[in-house]
């Protein structure tokens, strides 16, 4: 359990900006979660479009919301 959240943010923005990843590296870690995923069977999608509407609509109430700032 997480007892000071701002203590571990400010630790894994140290981490992140330690951390340098080469595409490589990179694409090995994205190819694993992928892979993952997959014997999860959360991916690929059985309907990619499932929800869209959703999406779209929340994109255009965040979008709105950044105009008026």
């Amino acid at each position: 359990m997480v007892k000071n959240a701002r203590l571990l943010a400010k630790f894994e923005d140290e981490q992140l900006r330690k951390e340098r990843l080469s595409y490589a590296q990179a694409l090995k870690i994205f190819e694993a979660m992928w892979k993952e995923a997959v014997k999860l069977g959360v991916l690929p999608l059985k309907d990619p479009l499932e929800g869209i509407e959703t999406d779209i609509e929340l994109a255009r109430v965040l979008n709105s919301c950044s105009k008026s700032l």
